[in-house]
């Protein structure tokens, strides 16, 4: 698989279509890599295979959103960047052109984007949902899109793919993590929501409460689910474990905390991982932060937390 990076604002047409070759594309910002995204590169990658030539995705980063948006609210993605190209690469593209998106980017008509990044790219046919769009301000439409190409390539636009007569979109994962519904979540992404972090040392009262925690700092950033504690199944050194994990601000201890932290007390697991690069799947969201008046109360909700996800992972994983 071969990642092409294209920066308008640092580079020439002529860079990056030195590497251009026949391909069906499939256009999108993917944040997820969901069901409706798989829907549309499976497509591509169909047509690819039909016409004996390469399949390939374009994204973009980072987020429009991020760029055109209001700076004092960051952006928290299902899919950072590596994470998103991990996905696509799994899914099995031959290729991967990742656009970052720039103010000079957002300004491009529909017709200079399709001129600049298909055309001249060598696609002969485009894959994308319904909903997509591209030029400034979003104005060319997938209906338009056939006007832009002007023979030049054909196209196939995906229409709304739906659970429970809703599209499964990125906005709508975002709003379940939120809610703390991460089996749902995982359900419209079509694998579990992980996220990705390293394990750093924090202030080791989960050791002196019995119930000692791995402290993963997310890698990037990653759109957290609601405040809680789960179950969840902990990925490091290539193999995976069973656990319980507080999402949240530590009420307790901090009044302050600016991020979530993710704390994972593991069960049948003695090692010492600082600094291991890790990754925490939410499999249940089994109950709200307490603020807690001390350590024996905290001790005694903990114990029942470990047996409500030990019941919970009996049941549910076989």
């Amino acid at each position: 698989m071969k990642l092409i990076k294209i920066d308008l604002d640092h580079m020439n047409k002529q860079e990056w279509t030195r590497e251009a070759t026949r391909s069906v594309l499939a256009i999108g910002y993917f944040d997820g890599v969901h069901k409706g995204h798989q829907t549309v590169i499976k497509k591509a990658i169909n047509e690819a295979n039909v016409r004996g030539i390469e399949a390939a995705v374009m994204t973009f980063f980072p987020h429009p959103k991020e760029v055109l948006g209001n700076p004092e609210v960051p952006m928290r993605y299902l899919t950072p960047f590596d994470s998103k190209i991990e996905r696509l690469k799994a899914l099995g593209v031959d290729r991967i052109y990742a656009v970052r998106f720039t103010p000079s980017f957002s300004k491009l008509t529909p017709q200079q984007f399709v001129d600049d990044f298909i055309v001249s790219l060598q696609v002969e046919h485009v894959v994308a949902g319904f909903d997509f769009t591209y030029g400034i301000k979003g104005a060319g439409t997938m209906e338009q899109l056939g006007a832009y190409a002007n023979k030049r390539f054909t196209y196939s636009t995906i229409q709304k793919v739906t659970d429970e007569d809703e599209k499964i979109s990125s906005t709508r994962i975002r709003q379940e993590l939120e809610e703390g519904n991460v089996q749902k979540a995982s359900f419209l992404l079509g694998y579990p929501y992980k996220v990705k972090g390293e394990v750093i040392h924090g202030d080791a009262r989960g050791r002196l409460l019995g119930f000692p925690t791995a402290n993963v700092s997310a890698a990037d950033r990653y759109h957290i689910p609601k405040t809680g504690v789960y179950v969840v199944a902990f990925y490091v050194k290539g193999n995976k474990y069973n656990g319980m994990a507080n999402v949240g601000y530590k009420p307790t201890f901090v009044d302050n905390l600016p991020e979530p932290s993710v704390e994972v007390n593991l069960f049948h697991f003695a090692e010492d991982i600082y600094g291991e690069i890790v990754e925490v799947e939410f499999l249940k969201w089994i109950r709200a932060e307490q603020k807690f008046n001390g350590i024996d109360e905290i001790k005694a909700q903990l114990t029942r937390d470990k047996e409500t996800s030990l019941r919970w992972l009996e049941e549910n994983i076989h």
